[in-house]
């Protein structure tokens, strides 16, 4: 039977928590939501926690419990990354709290879910920006497809780099491998990678069930970039939409064994730090 924190519990770990410059420390919500706090901030990451029908993981927390949040990024406007449902609860019980999402999406998420403009700012590919002492970079990512507005050249589905001091945390948010990714993200020696494992295949897509990468995908990626730790994710949530984490992590184990992964547990702090710096970023 798994386990999960009682909410107070939680939100007690994240408040007391203490972690130093240029280090983390992720809890994981179920699907992609994480919460990630720094020395001097703390985020959620696509959080999932309205009361959908068909989830198999409860909310780990109520939206409107969370009072410290400094930064929300939605990677994409999908209801388990852009939950609307919380967004505006999130945005009274957290009044300090800045919204980061796509850019393509931020007019319209600011007319639709109410939010006033200074508290919702838009991230490009290739673009950063910076709030509560975190840096921001955002990555194009390929759900199923690297789609891109023919008009404004602009991505609805991002990844993040979040940097505070010297430590890198990869958020991919939904994708696949795509030409060229290798390129926004080399430039960064990752503590974490947090990758989607579920995969894709023509009977999800039919009922429009959008992919991501497979584990073996998600697997050859850390490989080439060399994060101190990756995490599989997006593997939980829904029936029909389901991976086994063993399968990632045994092939992490035998075809990159000197890289450290570990399934990440509900609600359970996770430290992470500056990764090893002693060697060369292999070719992919």
């Amino acid at each position: 039977m798994l386990e999960y924190p009682a909410h107070a519990d939680l939100i007690r770990d994240i408040d007391t928590r203490e972690v130093s410059p240029s280090t983390a420390c992720l809890w994981w919500l179920g699907q992609h939501s994480f919460v990630i706090k720094t020395a001097t901030a703390i985020l959620y990451v696509d959080p999932f926690l309205s009361d959908h029908g068909k989830r198999r993981i409860p909310p780990l927390l109520a939206p409107e419990d969370i009072t410290h949040a400094n930064i929300i990024v939605g990677t994409h406007d999908h209801r388990d990354h852009i939950d609307r449902e919380i967004w505006p609860i999130l945005a009274e019980a957290s009044p300090q709290a800045h919204f980061i999402v796509p850019e393509f999406h931020r007019q319209r998420l600011m007319d639709e879910l109410h939010l006033p403009p200074e508290r919702i700012q838009g991230i490009e590919a290739g673009g950063s920006l910076e709030h509560a002492g975190i840096r921001l970079h955002g990555v194009p990512a390929a759900h199923e497809f690297l789609d891109r507005d023919p008009e404004t050249g602009r991505y609805p589905f991002l990844g993040v780099v979040i940097t505070t001091g010297n430590c890198h945390v990869y958020h991919a948010g939904d994708t696949c491998p795509y030409e060229g990714m290798l390129d926004f993200l080399r430039p960064f020696s990752l503590a974490a990678a947090l990758l989607p494992i579920n995969g894709r295949d023509a009977e999800r897509l039919a009922r429009n069930c959008i992919g991501n990468m497979t584990f073996q995908e998600a697997a050859d990626l850390a490989g080439a970039l060399r994060p101190g730790l990756t995490l599989p994710t997006h593997f939980d949530m829904f029936l029909g939409n389901m991976e086994d984490p063993r399968k990632f992590t045994d092939y992490m184990r035998v075809k990159y064994p000197h890289l450290a992964t570990r399934i990440p547990a509900y609600g359970i702090a996770l430290p992470v730090g500056i990764p090893r710096d002693d060697e060369p970023h292999p070719d992919p």
